[in-house]
Parts: structure tokens; sequence; C-alpha cells
């Protein structure tokens, strides 16, 4: 055997070597292509020993036709290995458009032997102790000459413009990738015409193969992810759990198998519903990222161990850009959890310490409202249980309009307009604070001129709420606590006081306030007359319906006249009801 053929052995266990090696330190974020670069090598070196150790014509263009997987198919794989390396994202179609070019080339290599389109003709000769054919090269061969030029010469651009354009990407790799074209050529090319007799391709690919192995040791110091990850995924604090599509098991990491034992029940490949307590728990999760996969909320879920707390994040497991199945990602949540139901808990105290600052502050404020009204109230020899008892008739009659359905039309009893009403009643007469005393605190009735003084604590009972209330944020207790002041003397018929509104004029508030106010003066006793039964008040305020007050109001009282003389008679029972008040 002569030296060329250790030579030949030589360069095809180095090429297998080097393969091997690769294995070794291969990481799933390898350019695929590279992969196929060091599969395809080592059987194109072995092509070119069968070749040298042929014995016959047929042998020799058998061997020759996998020597040519190595022309157009190794140039298009170190191509797209630059594309990759260089980051430059090449269209599907592009790429199945390339490699269509290459099938086509490598379907005339086929016909050698048989028709004259790739070979002419060939000839087994022996030189320097090893087989070799000699050619007579047709068309198609310059075809596939033309897609090897073609594809270094893409190549060679890529990588300078790069190198121009992209500081992202190392320049060593750059640099070591214009290798592998160069010799790759010269190989094909200039070595043919330097040493004809000698074949240096096995020699190029060999030497392609140690250029690559120091990219793909450069890359690793480039592209710690997939290291780092790898070591996540396996002993790190983040438990991961992937399924397919059908909610098939497909895998977890020992973080995810500690947290949670019981996927040690599951079998890869096999349904989550093997597992009851799997199902129960993460069949849910899964169903509900179908419907909300957008969704951050709904893809968040807790699952609790001893004193730990999880966070179970659902996602799409994708493989070449499609989804595939579903990925759980846990992580310890517990810190954050336990953070959250701290501040929560500070939350709800501040909250509730507001709620009830509030409270005291707006019964201060009704305190200081009611304690003026008392005050005005005193100076005309009055107790003022007038003040409390008006309120109180106007809770009894709202409450007996909501829950017996009485409420008239134009009439809005919400649960804040009740509660502002209430609240209001006791203003309706600040305004005497402004009447003479000598009027005011007279034991008897009013002659015309001091009744005239004395109505005009309606108006002047408004200026004085709208004073109190003005800085308020409450506007629509401000108004309605206005209008209760102003207008409860108004008569539906037009014949009241201050401004003679009538009908649906008078505000709806100023209407109940004054059903309220003349029933406490008809059955309280004053100075100068005694308190008239029940059943003369309730004649006179019938009576009233229609002219004095809102007709629409008639069925709201006699509905409310039970609740009405059951309070009044347990007052007179404790004896207020017999103390004596001036007239309203």
């Amino acid at each position: 055997m002569s030296f060329l053929h250790y030579c030949y052995y030589a360069i095809l266990i180095l090429s297998i070597v080097l393969t091997g090696l690769y294995m070794l330190v291969w990481r799933r974020h390898y350019d695929v292509h590279i992969t196929l670069l060091f599969v395809l090598i080592p059987i194109v070196n072995l092509a070119h020993l069968l070749l040298a150790e042929s014995k016959t014509l047929d042998a020799a263009l058998m061997a020759a036709k996998l020597i040519y997987l190595g022309g157009p198919f190794l140039q298009l794989l170190i191509m797209l290995s630059v594309f990759g390396l260089c980051r430059i994202n090449v269209n599907r179609w592009i790429r199945v458009a390339l490699l269509l070019l290459c099938i086509v080339g490598y379907f005339f290599v086929l016909t050698i032997g048989r028709i004259g389109l790739f070979y002419k003709s060939a000839t087994l000769v022996s030189a320097h102790g090893v087989s070799t054919l000699h050619k007579v090269y047709g068309p198609m061969h310059t075809f596939m000459q033309g897609i090897v030029i073609l594809y270094f010469l893409i190549s060679v651009v890529v990588i300078v413009r790069t190198m121009l354009r992209n500081n992202q990407i190392g320049r060593k790799i750059l640099i070591m990738m214009i290798f592998p074209e160069i010799v790759s050529v010269f190989g094909y090319f200039i070595g043919r015409i330097l040493v004809p007799d000698v074949e240096l391709l096995p020699l190029t690919y060999v030497s392609a193969q140690l250029v690559y192995l120091l990219i793909a040791r450069r890359l690793n110091l480039y592209d710690v992810t997939e290291t780092v990850m790898a070591a996540m995924a396996e002993s790190g604090d983040t438990g991961f759990i992937t399924f397919d599509s059908k909610y098939n098991y497909l895998g977890s990491n020992a973080t995810a198998r500690q947290i949670m034992p019981k996927l040690n029940d599951l079998s890869v490949d096999l349904s989550l519903k093997r597992s009851s307590s799997m199902d129960k728990l993460l069949t849910p999760w899964l169903k509900a990222f179908d419907e909300k996969p957008t969704d951050t909320a709904s893809n968040g879920h807790f699952y609790e161990k001893g004193d730990k707390i999880y966070l179970c994040t659902v996602g799409e497991l994708n493989l070449s850009k499609r989804k595939n199945g579903y990925r759980i990602v846990i992580t310890d949540d517990t810190l954050d959890r336990k953070y959250i139901k701290l501040l929560d808990g500070f939350n709800q105290d501040l909250k509730e310490q507001v709620a009830k600052k509030t409270a005291d502050i707006v019964r201060m404020s009704d305190n200081q409202i009611l304690s003026m009204a008392v005050m005005v109230e005193s100076r005309d020899n009055s107790t003022g249980g007038h003040i409390r008892r008006t309120s109180d008739v106007v809770r009894m009659l709202v409450d007996t309009m909501r829950e017996r359905h009485l409420v008239p039309e134009g009439y809005n009893l919400t649960d804040d307009f009740c509660r502002m009403l209430i609240k209001a009643a006791p203003m309706h007469d600040l305004g005497k604070i402004a009447v003479d005393d000598a009027v005011l605190r007279k034991p008897g009735r009013f002659t015309p001129e001091e009744y005239e003084k004395m109505k005009t604590h309606a108006a002047e009972g408004a200026r004085i709420v709208h004073e109190i209330l003005k800085d308020t944020s409450d506007d629509a207790f401000h108004h309605l606590a206005e209008n209760v002041a102003h207008y409860h003397h108004e008569r539906w018929d037009g014949k009241g006081y201050p401004e003679g509104l009538s009908g649906d004029a008078i505000p709806p508030e100023a209407r109940i306030m004054a059903v309220a106010d003349v029933y406490d003066a008809l059955v309280s006793k004053r100075v100068y007359k005694d308190s008239m039964s029940f059943a003369q008040a309730d004649s006179i305020m019938l009576e009233g319906m229609g002219s004095q007050f809102d007709p629409h109001l008639k069925d709201a009282y006699e509905a409310a006249r039970p609740k009405l003389e059951a309070y009044y008679s347990s007052l007179e029972d404790n004896g207020e009801r017999k103390k004596p008040e001036i007239c309203t």
C-alpha cells in the first residue's frame, strides 16, 4: 500500500475523530448546518478513499458520485452556517430554492457513466500507487462549478458585510469563517491545477472541520445562555414541566419533581390523566391557558407545599417557531407572597383606620350641625326635640316609600339621597337665628307683622346653610340641605313662602320635609295649644294633600301613619311629647 493510501486513511480517521470531538462539545444553540458539515465530511473523505482503492471503472464512478456530495452540498452548508453565525435570517423558500439548485446539479452527477452531460468520458488510471479518474467534463459539470462559485461569493460578501456593519458578531469568528471558504475553493480549483495527480479536497475538508471546532469553542465563550439555562433546568431553583398539545407528559427537571413528587407517577409520552392528582392540579391550568393564552393573570397559578408558595406560569412550548405544546415554569414565590400579604394586611389596617377617622370626622361635622340647630331652637323656649323628631319622621317616611314601593314619579330615593335628607332635616330651621328675640321668643300667636318677620327664616336659613357648606366637597348634600331650609314652607298650591313655588317646582326633598315638619307641629304641644290627637292631625294632613302637600305623598303618608303614631306614643310615655314648643 502506497504512502498516499496511508494519507487517505489518516485523513478519514482524523475527520471521524474531529466529528467525535464536535459531538462532545455540541450544544443546542449550535447552527444545524455546522453539525451537518461534520456528518457529511467523513462520508466524502470515505468516498475519496474508495476511489483511491478502486480496481474497476464502475467502482471508481460510484465513488465519484459520493465525492460530489462535497461539491455543492458542502458549499451550501458552509454558506448557510455563515448566515446563521452572522445572524442573518434567510427566508424558508430561499433556503428551499438553494437546496433545489444543488439537487438539480447532483441529479446530473448521478448520470455519470450513462449519458455524457456531466462526464463526456472517464477512464481509470493509477498514479502514485492510487487509482484516479481522467475525465472529459460535460456542460453540467460547468453548471456544478457555477453553483459552488456562487455560494462561495455569497458567503464572502456576507462575512465582509457583517464585519463592516455589525459589531455584535465576534471578529475572531468572522475571520475564522473565511478560512473554510478559501481552503475549499483552493482545494477544488487551484489544487487541481498545482497538483493535478493528487486530490487535495479531503485535506481541505479536515482543515474546515478544525476551524469549525475552534468556532464552536468560541461560541461557548460568547453565548453562555444555553449553559446557564441547562444548569438552571437541571439543578437550579426553577422547575420545568413540559407537555405536548394533547396534554401528554414530555418531561420535567429534578427541581419540579422535588416540588411535585407526584410527577414521578407520570410516564413520558403518556397522558396527564394517568395520575389523578396531577390531572386534577395541572389540566385546569393548561385549559385556562388555551382559553386566554395572552392573559398573564390567568396563566399564573400558585402551588403551596409546606411553608413554601410556588408561582407556576404556563406558556407555549415553541419548537421551530411553532407551538408544539406547553411548558410550566415553577419558581419559589414565598417571599413575594408573604410581602404582598403583609402589604395587604397593612393596606387593610390603613383602610380601616382611614374609614374610622373619616367616620369620626363625619360624625363630628354632623354633631356640629345638630348642635347649631339645637342652639338656634333653644332661643324660642324649645327643648330641641322638634329637630330630632322631624329627622325621625323623615326617616320613617322615606323608609316606608321604599319598602312599600310608594315612590312617586320624580322622586329618586337612592341610598345617598335618603341619607342626605335625614342628615339635612335638622338644618331646616337654622334661619331662626336671624329672627329678633322679641318675635322668636313670644309666648303666643304672632301678629301679621311678626309673622312676616318669622317667615324670613326660610330664605335666611338657606343663606346660612350655603355659608356653612360652601367649602365642603359634597356638592350634592350642600344643594339638598339648602333646598330643605329654603323651601320647606312652600305649598303645593303656590300659597307658601318665601318664593311662592307650586307643584313640581318645589324640590322633592322640601316636599317631604314639609310633611314631617307640619305633622310634628300638629301632634306636639306648643305654648299656645295642646297637642292634637292622632285622628285630628291625620284629618288635617289628609285635607292638605293637594293644597299644602304634594298629593303624590298621600299614599306614603297613610302607609307610614302607624309607624308615626307608635313613635309619638312612645315619646308621650316618656313625657317628651307634652313639653311645650313655639310654632314653626
